[in-house]
Protein backbone atom coordinates (compact mmCIF):
# COMPACT_ATOMS: atom_id res chain seq x y z
CA UNK A 1 0.00 0.00 0.00
CA UNK A 2 1.45 2.97 -1.24
CA UNK A 3 0.72 5.54 1.76
CA UNK A 4 1.61 9.37 1.96
CA UNK A 5 0.51 11.60 4.84
CA UNK A 6 0.21 15.26 4.20
CA UNK A 7 0.67 18.14 6.70
CA UNK A 8 -1.63 20.71 4.73
CA UNK A 9 -5.25 21.33 3.73
CA UNK A 10 -6.66 21.97 -0.15
CA UNK A 11 -9.93 22.57 -1.33
CA UNK A 12 -10.64 18.96 -2.47
CA UNK A 13 -10.41 17.83 1.17
CA UNK A 14 -13.76 18.93 1.78
CA UNK A 15 -15.22 15.97 -0.25
CA UNK A 16 -12.97 14.07 0.79
CA UNK A 17 -13.06 14.31 4.60
CA UNK A 18 -17.13 13.96 4.17
CA UNK A 19 -16.69 11.18 2.51
CA UNK A 20 -14.18 9.38 4.69
CA UNK A 21 -16.22 10.39 7.97
CA UNK A 22 -19.97 8.36 5.89
CA UNK A 23 -18.21 6.06 5.03
CA UNK A 24 -17.46 4.61 9.59
CA UNK A 25 -20.95 4.18 10.22
CA UNK A 26 -20.69 5.68 13.40
CA UNK A 27 -21.08 9.40 12.96
CA UNK A 28 -24.55 11.00 13.29
CA UNK A 29 -25.47 13.27 9.86
CA UNK A 30 -24.84 16.27 11.90
CA UNK A 31 -21.32 15.35 13.12
CA UNK A 32 -20.40 14.63 9.82
CA UNK A 33 -21.48 18.51 9.21
CA UNK A 34 -18.95 19.70 11.49
CA UNK A 35 -16.41 17.68 10.69
CA UNK A 36 -17.02 19.23 7.02
CA UNK A 37 -16.97 22.58 8.93
CA UNK A 38 -13.64 22.49 10.60
CA UNK A 39 -12.30 21.18 6.90
CA UNK A 40 -13.58 24.19 5.52
CA UNK A 41 -12.43 26.28 7.64
CA UNK A 42 -8.98 25.01 7.91
CA UNK A 43 -8.96 25.41 3.73
CA UNK A 44 -10.55 28.75 3.93
CA UNK A 45 -8.44 30.34 6.81
CA UNK A 46 -5.18 28.12 6.98
CA UNK A 47 -3.68 28.20 10.54
CA UNK A 48 -6.05 31.05 11.91
CA UNK A 49 -8.60 28.81 11.79
CA UNK A 50 -7.01 26.93 15.05
CA UNK A 51 -8.09 23.45 12.98
CA UNK A 52 -4.54 21.59 12.28
CA UNK A 53 -4.88 18.33 9.96
CA UNK A 54 -2.97 15.24 9.43
CA UNK A 55 -4.35 13.69 6.09
CA UNK A 56 -3.34 10.07 5.16
CA UNK A 57 -3.01 9.60 1.54
CA UNK A 58 -3.13 5.87 -0.35
CA UNK A 59 -2.36 6.36 -4.55
CA UNK A 60 -2.94 10.27 -3.90
CA UNK A 61 -6.59 9.68 -2.62
CA UNK A 62 -7.32 10.79 0.97
CA UNK A 63 -8.68 8.11 3.01
CA UNK A 64 -7.72 9.01 6.95
CA UNK A 65 -7.15 12.04 8.59
CA UNK A 66 -6.68 13.65 12.05
CA UNK A 67 -8.29 17.10 12.40
CA UNK A 68 -6.58 18.67 16.40
CA UNK A 69 -6.06 22.12 17.76
CA UNK A 70 -4.10 23.55 20.66
CA UNK A 71 -7.20 24.43 23.37
CA UNK A 72 -7.57 28.15 24.18
CA UNK A 73 -6.48 29.99 27.79
CA UNK A 74 -3.89 26.75 27.97
CA UNK A 75 0.08 26.42 27.87
CA UNK A 76 0.34 23.52 26.24
CA UNK A 77 -3.16 21.55 25.88
CA UNK A 78 -4.27 20.18 22.71
CA UNK A 79 -7.32 18.48 22.00
CA UNK A 80 -7.65 16.02 19.33
CA UNK A 81 -11.07 16.60 17.82
CA UNK A 82 -11.18 13.56 15.15
CA UNK A 83 -9.20 10.48 14.11
CA UNK A 84 -11.73 8.71 10.97
CA UNK A 85 -10.27 6.20 9.31
CA UNK A 86 -12.41 5.42 5.71
CA UNK A 87 -13.83 2.07 6.24
CA UNK A 88 -12.37 0.49 3.60
CA UNK A 89 -9.07 1.06 5.41
CA UNK A 90 -9.86 -0.04 8.85
CA UNK A 91 -7.58 -2.34 10.64
CA UNK A 92 -4.21 -1.57 8.72
CA UNK A 93 -2.71 0.41 10.95
CA UNK A 94 -3.47 3.88 9.55
CA UNK A 95 -4.94 4.83 12.60
CA UNK A 96 -2.28 3.86 14.91
CA UNK A 97 0.45 5.91 12.54
CA UNK A 98 -1.72 8.99 12.39
CA UNK A 99 -2.40 8.92 15.77
CA UNK A 100 1.38 8.47 16.42
CA UNK A 101 2.12 11.37 13.63
CA UNK A 102 -0.66 13.64 15.25
CA UNK A 103 1.41 13.48 18.97
CA UNK A 104 4.97 14.02 17.48
CA UNK A 105 3.32 17.57 15.54
CA UNK A 106 1.71 18.41 18.91
CA UNK A 107 5.21 17.86 20.74
CA UNK A 108 6.67 19.89 18.39
CA UNK A 109 4.57 23.23 18.39
CA UNK A 110 5.29 22.52 22.53
CA UNK A 111 2.48 20.51 23.75
CA UNK A 112 2.47 18.34 26.46
CA UNK A 113 -1.32 17.30 27.16
CA UNK A 114 -3.94 15.57 24.63
CA UNK A 115 -7.15 15.39 25.24
CA UNK A 116 -9.83 13.18 23.05
CA UNK A 117 -13.89 13.52 24.21
CA UNK A 118 -16.17 10.29 22.65
CA UNK A 119 -18.86 8.50 23.24
CA UNK A 120 -19.77 5.46 25.99
CA UNK A 121 -22.22 3.50 23.43
CA UNK A 122 -21.33 0.02 22.40
CA UNK A 123 -20.48 1.12 18.55
CA UNK A 124 -17.23 2.85 20.50
CA UNK A 125 -16.01 -0.20 22.57
CA UNK A 126 -13.37 -0.18 19.77
CA UNK A 127 -12.54 3.38 19.73
CA UNK A 128 -11.96 3.55 23.23
CA UNK A 129 -10.15 0.60 23.31
CA UNK A 130 -7.71 1.99 20.67
CA UNK A 131 -6.85 5.32 23.22
CA UNK A 132 -6.17 2.90 25.59
CA UNK A 133 -4.60 0.18 23.63
CA UNK A 134 -2.10 3.70 22.86
CA UNK A 135 -1.87 4.96 26.06
CA UNK A 136 -4.06 6.99 26.57
CA UNK A 137 -5.95 7.03 30.12
CA UNK A 138 -10.18 7.49 31.20
CA UNK A 139 -10.22 10.23 33.28
CA UNK A 140 -13.74 11.25 32.99
CA UNK A 141 -17.05 10.41 32.29
CA UNK A 142 -19.95 13.05 32.00
CA UNK A 143 -23.00 10.84 32.44
CA UNK A 144 -25.91 10.78 30.00
CA UNK A 145 -24.09 13.54 27.92
CA UNK A 146 -24.73 13.14 24.66
CA UNK A 147 -28.35 11.14 25.68
CA UNK A 148 -29.84 8.96 28.13
CA UNK A 149 -26.51 6.26 28.27
CA UNK A 150 -24.60 7.96 26.25
CA UNK A 151 -21.87 9.69 28.43
CA UNK A 152 -19.01 11.78 26.97
CA UNK A 153 -15.59 9.56 27.88
CA UNK A 154 -12.66 11.56 28.02
CA UNK A 155 -8.94 10.47 27.64
CA UNK A 156 -5.95 12.51 28.30
CA UNK A 157 -2.22 11.54 27.67
CA UNK A 158 0.49 13.03 29.22
CA UNK A 159 3.86 13.48 26.35
CA UNK A 160 7.37 12.53 27.10
CA UNK A 161 9.68 15.39 26.68
CA UNK A 162 10.31 13.76 23.17
CA UNK A 163 9.04 10.94 21.08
Amino acid sequence: MNKNYRFSVKPSDIKAIKEITESTGFFYDFETDIAVELIEEAVNKGKESGYEFIICEVSDIPVAYTCYGSIACTKWSYDLYWIVTHADFRGKGIGKELLKLTENEILKKGGKNIYIETSSRELYNPTRHFYLSAGYTEIARLKDFYDDSDDKVIYFKRLPNEI
